[in-house]
């Protein structure tokens, strides 16, 4: 068993040694995984949209508590008019002007002059809760802006970590590519000396050209490939794409095959989750507050006001100047208690609304955590298949660079043709690729759990 394992680790320190060629990038920085997400944090406006809602939050919840203090109103007007007037009542319907006194038997059209200044204040001494029911809404709202905020800055660290290990794989295939594109010009070079020399047919080298040609074709694809990703993460760190370079010194995570986390699912801290139970908060909070809203109130009214006519009280005209000043003061206080008798049935209905919404809220928080634990279970699955993988792949690779030397030395021995070579050449080829993207599945699973479970950023704190 040691044996078998010391072997393992010999072919995979061969197969990094071959697929950790230094890239070379001008005018380029290394970034780390964390310094691209703590970029992208200080960059999207779409955070800095969601911040603004959270100071929304908090300015609504200082409004609130502001709406809990008196009216206090003063008003005053200065009137010209008639004053004809009958004994009765009617309903003024905001729309009458109030005549006092001048009853008598006929109209005056005479104009006569008024002023009036009120100070009005009011304050509701108790109404059973309703103060405390609009500040927890308040603070219902907030929290959701706070979880809304924390779910869409997962969501960001979570494509941007995807974004950088698909630019890592990337990299590293573009390593194997060119040593791909070095072994064909070897071949090349051997076909040629060969051809020059009259022991291999022009054939050979026509056919050696066209391979050689295609293994830089698909080191130009790659090449675009991680050009086309360095883009895409531009745009969400606010990095120009041509200055990122992903950083895999001093500890490569791809340089040894990884030891799962074992990562527990966390229902209470994870912002996938938490996002939609504070949905549900809003409509049980918004649930006390339509229960408070249609309770009575009691109200303390207090109110002075002076008034001054040109009408005496005798009904005797004077001049207009004399109604200008104030001729009579008075106050008043008192207390009332207000109900809409028909608020029962308002309550009803707007509780019953409150209530299926309560209940939708339910549902998307039940579906959402469903959701997260099927992306857990489907990771372990990925998790268990890549291990397996990565066990094989090491004796994969020993084998297809054994026969590629032997073909190799075949071939220049006139026992082979140009086939069987480049059949070897290309096996070699696919045992570095399936490296690659079997480590890159390795940690594409890790990551798909660590985010369904809620342990996102301790994943990507190990990333160094």
């Amino acid at each position: 068993m040691v044996p078998f394992l010391r072997r393992r680790c010999y072919s995979v320190f061969s197969i990094l040694l071959l697929i950790q060629a230094p890239f070379v990038f001008a005018q380029t920085k290394k970034y780390s995984l964390s310094s691209l997400i703590d970029s992208a944090h200080n960059y999207l406006p779409v955070l800095m949209q969601k911040k603004a809602l959270i100071e929304s939050g908090k300015a609504a919840i200082t409004d609130t508590k502001h709406s809990f203090l008196p009216q206090v109103r003063f008003g005053e007007q200065l009137n010209l008019g008639s004053a004809n007037s009958l004994a009765g009542s009617f309903f003024t319907f905001g729309m009458t002007p109030s005549t006092s006194g001048s009853i008598r038997s006929e109209n005056i059209g005479q104009p006569a002059a008024g002023n009036v200044a009120v100070l009005y204040s009011e304050y509701e001494l108790a109404n059973f809760g309703l103060n405390q029911a609009k500040l927890n809404t308040a603070r219902a709202y907030l929290n959701l802006a706070e979880t809304d905020l924390k779910k869409e800055q997962y969501f960001l660290d979570l494509n941007v970590a995807k974004l950088y290990f698909n630019i890592l794989r990337n990299q590293y295939r573009l390593s194997a590519d060119r040593q791909n594109i070095d072994r064909y010009q070897s071949i090349f070079n051997v076909i040629q000396a060969l051809t020059a020399a009259g022991i291999k047919p022009g054939a050979d080298s026509s056919l050696a050209k066209a391979e050689l040609s295609k293994t830089k074709i698909s080191y130009n694809q790659t090449l675009g490939n991680v050009s086309q990703l360095k883009e895409q993460l531009a745009y969400l760190t606010g990095i120009p794409g041509n200055s990122i370079t992903v950083d895999s010194v001093p500890i490569n995570p791809m340089n040894k095959i990884p030891v799962a986390a074992d990562f527990a699912m966390d229902s209470v801290n994870n912002p996938l989750v938490d996002y939609y139970s504070k949905r549900r908060d809003i409509y049980l909070a918004n649930q006390r507050l339509i229960a408070k809203s249609y309770l009575p109130k009691i109200l303390l009214a207090g109110s002075s006001w002076g008034r001054g006519s040109s009408i005496q009280y005798n009904d005797h005209y004077k001049s207009l100047a004399t109604g200008l000043g104030y001729q009579r003061f008075n106050y008043a206080v008192g207390v009332a208690f207000t109900y809409n008798l028909f608020n029962g049935i308002t309550k009803k209905d707007k509780l019953a609304i409150n209530r299926y919404q309560l209940q939708a809220s339910e549902y998307d928080l039940q579906q959402q955590k469903l959701s997260l634990l099927s992306s857990a279970n489907q990771a372990d699955n990925a998790l268990q298949t890549t291990l397996a993988n990565l066990t094989e792949l090491p004796v994969q690779f020993q084998s297809a660079q054994d026969t590629y030397q032997q073909k190799l030395a075949q071939y220049k021995a006139g026992i082979i043709s140009l086939i069987d070579l480049t059949n070897a050449s290309f096996v070699l080829y696919r045992s570095q690729t399936d490296y690659i993207e079997t480590l890159n599945d390795w940690y594409m699973a890790q990551l798909d759990k660590a985010a369904a479970t809620g342990n996102l950023t301790q994943f990507i704190q190990t990333i160094k």
